[in-house]
């Protein structure tokens, strides 16, 4: 048997940010209204004919595969993260292979949401545990900016997202103690459509129309009492998990890296473990949430500030649409 580690990780976010007081014009809402309501002051916006959902996953592996010491040629597997990928098919994990120099490198696209990376993270352990695979790149890279509903009808959600990406380079660790130390995965899809798009549909007669667009049914749709209400459920459940299959409590926990949805979901959760300000990484109010990209880009920046040492019990967790929600425990 073998662990996986954590050998280096990166992040890429856009130029362009785009502040609360940047969105007044376009819908009625103000800074205040949403810093009360998300803690978000700012966010990240891609530049189309720069950006893509592929490339910035690349800019962000590639700074993860330098921290790492690894290079491309040395990755036997991507997995990539995302739900705004840059065409209907193929995924942007083969895309990505092909910026990185790649030629037949397998490629894995993984539609998880915000859950995305902490999935993935998963299924990368587990090549690695069976031996299959040496060297794993995950990626996680959104671009939401492009699918928002700028208008009053869509603030509730337009002023949450943000664009961005973040990765990590997964390599076997033969100390059992270190690493990945587990992963746990959960979904309900009973809630499918409280946090969803649920058009462009293939089960349509179409899979665009004018009335989904004139409707707004292209854009997300978010239930946000009932996804608050089964965020701060999950996610101390989730985390406890990984901590009791562990034998350890909340206390041994260095560093908890959350999926980046909401400040006050944030805030409940780190006193609901009861775990102070400092061993919580919150980096939400300058990106907004970025879904399947704000993990790998809250761990790359603690790992960039000096908040992870070499024996840290680090924590993953995230939920999400689905709902799915999951959890990773590693040691640094």
């Amino acid at each position: 048997m073998r662990n996986s580690r954590i050998a280096g990780v990166g992040h890429y976010v856009p130029e362009k940010v785009v502040k609360n007081a940047d969105l007044e014009g376009l819908m009625d809402t103000s800074d205040a209204w949403i810093v009360e309501r998300t803690g978000i002051h700012e966010r990240r916006y891609f530049e189309p004919g720069k950006d893509t959902t592929a490339n910035m996953g690349t800019r962000a592996a590639q700074l993860a595969m330098e921290r790492a010491g690894v290079e491309a040629k040395d990755i036997d597997l991507i997995i990539f993260a995302t739900l705004s990928p840059d065409y209907f098919f193929p995924g942007p994990g083969v895309l990505m292979q092909r910026e990185l120099g790649l030629t037949t490198t397998p490629a894995l696209d993984i539609r998880n949401q915000c859950s995305g990376f902490v999935y993935a993270l998963s299924v990368g352990d587990q090549f690695i545990k069976t031996g299959m695979y040496n060297n794993v790149l995950v990626v996680g890279s959104e671009i939401q900016s492009s699918g928002l509903d700028f208008t009053t009808r869509g603030r509730a959600v337009s002023v949450i997202f943000g664009d961005g990406a973040g990765a990590a380079v997964l390599v076997p660790e033969e100390n059992l103690e270190k690493g990945i130390l587990s992963t746990h995965l959960h979904a309900q899809g009973e809630f499918a459509e409280e946090l969803a798009a649920t058009d462009p549909s293939s089960n349509k007669p179409q899979r665009l129309t004018h009335e989904m667009i004139d409707e707004g049914t292209i854009y997300p749709y978010m239930n946000g009492s009932t996804v608050f209400k089964h965020a701060v459920t999950r996610f101390p459940e989730v985390i406890n998990e990984a901590l009791t299959q562990n034998g350890l409590q909340a206390t041994d926990i260095d560093l908890l890296v959350p999926h980046q949805a909401n400040l006050r979901i944030t805030q409940f959760i780190q006193q609901k473990m009861g775990l102070p300000e400092e061993k919580v990484m919150s980096n939400i109010q300058k990106y907004g949430n970025t879904t399947a990209a704000s993990i790998p880009i809250a761990f790359s920046e603690a790992f960039e500030q000096g908040k992870i040492k070499e024996g840290d019990l680090i924590c993953l967790a995230a939920f999400g649409s689905g709902f799915t929600w999951a959890s990773a425990l590693i040691r640094w």
